[in-house]
Formats: structure tokens, sequence, C-alpha cells
């Protein structure tokens, strides 16, 4: 089953090494989501956080599995702490995927950044757990993620009844 993916990532950071990530993926016949030109990120982030995060909602329609592409800066930005809860809560397939070991258009790599879902937490069993307990990450070069990337979106989304 074709999955429609959303892709989310530090756009200014990691736009080369998503865009590997993604080449991959839509060159297998999927769907992506998440990515855009340049020139229309730099319109959509003038706007205001509101508009933003409707824009992003826009952006996440019809996906059944949200990828946190996880680069050195990617657990900071507030916009993808937004697609992870929104992610969530719309009860969507997630896993994260380390990418901090492609190179980057010069050809070199990048440091680990923390995992972003460590920045999340819910209920669950009456408990509070970090979303990082509950959502799997991999490494894109030592986990083979070209090869992979594919049985790890279909686990999530059957994870997640979808």
């Amino acid at each position: 089953m074709a999955r429609h993916t959303f892709f989310s990532f530090h756009h200014q950071r990691d736009s080369w090494r998503a865009s590997q990530v993604r080449n991959s993926w839509v060159t297998q016949d999927r769907i992506d989501s998440g990515f855009w030109d340049a020139a229309e990120w730099e319109e959509v982030k003038k706007k205001d956080d509101a508009s933003i995060q409707r824009w992003i909602d826009g952006q996440m329609k019809g996906t059944s599995v949200t990828v946190v592409l996880i680069g050195a800066q990617t657990s900071q930005r507030k916009h993808v702490g937004y697609e992870i809860s929104q992610s969530h809560k719309l009860k969507k397939g997630m896993l994260g995927i380390y990418i901090h070991n492609v190179k980057n258009v010069d050809g070199f790599t990048d440091l680990q950044g923390a995992n972003p879902f460590d920045n999340w937490q819910t209920e669950l069993n009456g408990q509070k757990v970090l979303l990082s307990s509950i959502y799997p990450t991999y490494d894109w070069v030592y986990n083979d993620g070209r090869n992979n990337i594919g049985t790890w979106i279909e686990a999530a989304a059957k994870k997640a009844g979808r």
C-alpha cells in the first residue's frame, strides 16, 4: 500500500540531507508531503505562527505517517514540535530518522541532535511517558535507510492502525 508521508525537519539547516531521504522515498513510487521549494518556504515563514500552523495542517492533510528527520538542531525547532504534537494528536504513525551522518552538499556530516520525541509526553495506561518511548528512531546511514525506509513507515502506520 502506498503511504502518503509527511516529512518534518529543520528546513534551513537540513534541506540537503532531507532531500536525500526524500529522493529515496519518492523514487519508489511513493507520495510525500512537507517538502516545498525554498521560495515557498521563504513566503510561509514570514507569516505569524497561527498562519504557519494552518499551512502545516494543510500539508499534513491526508498523510498517515510523519517522519521526523533528526539533524543537529531539529529538536529545538518550534514548528517541528508543532508537527510532532499534531501528528500524535491526530494518531498518525510516527518515527524519527537521524540524518546527521548523511553528507551535506559539501561532503560533511554533522553532530547528532537530541531526540525531539524527548520534548513531548503523553499519558499511557495512567502514567506519563515520553513520546520517545512510543515512537522508534533509526539512523539513515547505519540502519540502511535507503533500503529500509518503506518497512519503517509501514510498521509505523500499522502500529497506529492506519
